[in-house]
């Protein structure tokens, strides 16, 4: 518990209004997009709402002095636990520190508070002709400091890569309230460790991530959108995989099963073929409408080679729109079918997307269960869901051993655990198998050093 004597301090930080400790305030920073279950412990004791820097500083020292777990808080859409607040204490939300500091035309990159929306930044760039291409399903509410924290990636992710390839410079605070800044505008910079990539994907376990310098790029001057059918998920698979070695990168390539079609059709009340077994939209990209129609014919000409059955170019903006929300209306749609939902995020390589989706059918057959599956086909980050009811007797302990199997197909072709959603809680208890105990001891070795009191979102990673 914190004090009341405590709480008066911290009011005197960052204001009364922005110090709240309600039962409903408590419980609404409870809990975040992930399917962890709701308990009485996690509520945090103090909810926390600096709009600054020196706040966020003055906050973690007197946490720091106190022993008080603070957990970092961005729009709370992470999908493994991340923002719960395990042990009580402050959850500290970083939702008002929504500025664009600076948006550098000449040098292409932009200062960026840690509140700011993905979709936010995104826009401010447009309107100056640049581009920032990670694009997270939920790029209209996730924060730029969230992306940072947990590596996020998205569609574009085949073409472009992840917010980690972006990330020039960071300000954090360290558990004792120190500032520190990383990184900067210099294209080249090996002084000293890479403190900036040791930040990126930490899950607000070594520091507390305030302000993000990122990189941007031109704007792609067109854009097309394509839609393949396929008669079974693996030629599905298969051709994007073909179309990669071929030199044929599209911006975005997203795959989905049968399952997934389905429950869209049923979502939007409209009918699905039964012939086809998956979907692959496309987003293609380049200088002008002859680049896109090359890439157009060359792409089909791999998709018949692999027996697609249904070969689509978007005509139009809108018609772009209505293909890309198939795939952004996907999560929804499969939540729907059952009770309860599992995602999960595993990353293979390229060649074994194909043998890892032909194997979670199988998991699937051993375990009775339903294991939709969607993804990124063109990086090989799957994100199966389990759909079950957990009110059934047995049904946990059946979803639990999918899992297990799950990643034990994951790390048996050299993949990971997780591509873009981070460990949080959800996935603690298989990190020592993916990163050996050599591994698992340098990390913490790491975390000791940077924050020797344990205070900075216990119970996440370890």
């Amino acid at each position: 518990m914190i004090s009341e004597e405590i709480k008066k301090k911290i009011r005197g930080i960052v204001g009364a209004e922005n110090a709240l400790d309600s039962d409903l305030d408590r419980f609404g920073y409870s809990y975040d997009a992930s399917f962890v279950p709701l308990l009485p412990a996690k509520k945090p004791d103090l909810v926390v709402r600096p709009a600054t820097t020196e706040e966020v500083s003055k906050v973690m020292a007197v946490a720091y002095e106190h022993a008080i777990p603070v957990t970092p808080r961005g729009a709370a859409t992470g999908r493994t636990g991340g923002s719960i607040p395990l042990q009580g204490g402050i959850s500290l939300s970083l939702e008002r520190m929504m500025k664009i500091v600076e948006l550098d035309v000449n040098n292409m990159m932009v200062w960026a508070e840690a509140g700011v929306r993905t979709i936010d930044l995104y826009n401010a760039c447009a309107a100056k002709g640049l581009f920032y291409p990670p694009d997270p399903a939920s790029w209209k509410f996730s924060t730029i400091g969230g992306n940072v924290a947990e590596n996020a990636g998205g569609m574009r992710a085949v073409k472009y890569g992840v917010t980690s390839n972006y990330v020039m410079g960071l300000e954090v605070v360290l558990s004792d309230g120190t500032v520190l800044q990383t990184g900067g505008k210099a294209i080249k910079n090996v002084t000293g460790y890479n403190l900036t990539s040791l930040f990126t994907g930490s899950e607000g376990t070594l520091g507390i991530v305030t302000k993000v310098l990122l990189r941007v790029i031109p704007m792609p001057k067109k854009r097309g959108t394509l839609q393949l059918m396929f008669r079974t998920l693996d030629d599905g698979c298969t051709a994007v995989h073909r179309m990669l070695q071929s030199g044929l990168v599209p911006a975005a390539a997203e795959v989905m099963d049968r399952f997934c079609l389905e429950a869209v059709a049923k979502h939007r009340k409209t009918q699905h073929d039964p012939a086809i077994g998956a979907c692959i939209v496309i987003e293609i990209d380049g200088e002008d409408d002859e680049a896109l129609a090359l890439q157009t014919k060359r792409m089909e000409a791999v998709a018949k080679e692999c027996g697609v059955y249904e070969f689509r170019v978007a005509q139009s903006q809108q018609e772009s729109d209505e293909l890309w929300a198939i795939r952004r209306g996907i999560s929804s749609a499969i939540a729907s079918i059952l009770p309860n939902r599992l995602g999960e995020d595993i990353s293979v390589p390229r060649d074994a997307f194909p043998e890892v989706v032909r194997r979670i059918a199988t998991i699937a057959e051993k375990h009775k269960l339903t294991i939709a599956v969607y993804g990124h086909a063109g990086d090989g980050n799957i994100h199966p869901s389990i759909l079950c009811d957990l009110s059934k007797p047995g049904e946990e302990e059946r979803v639990h051993r999918a899992v297990e199997d799950l990643f034990d197909v994951t790390l048996s072709v050299g993949g990971t655990l997780s591509g873009e959603h981070g460990i949080g809680i959800t996935k603690r208890p298989y990190i020592a198998k993916a990163l050996g105990e050599s591994g698992v001891k340098t990390l913490g070795a790491v975390k000791q050093a940077l924050d020797p009191k344990g205070i900075l979102n216990p119970g996440k990673i370890w």
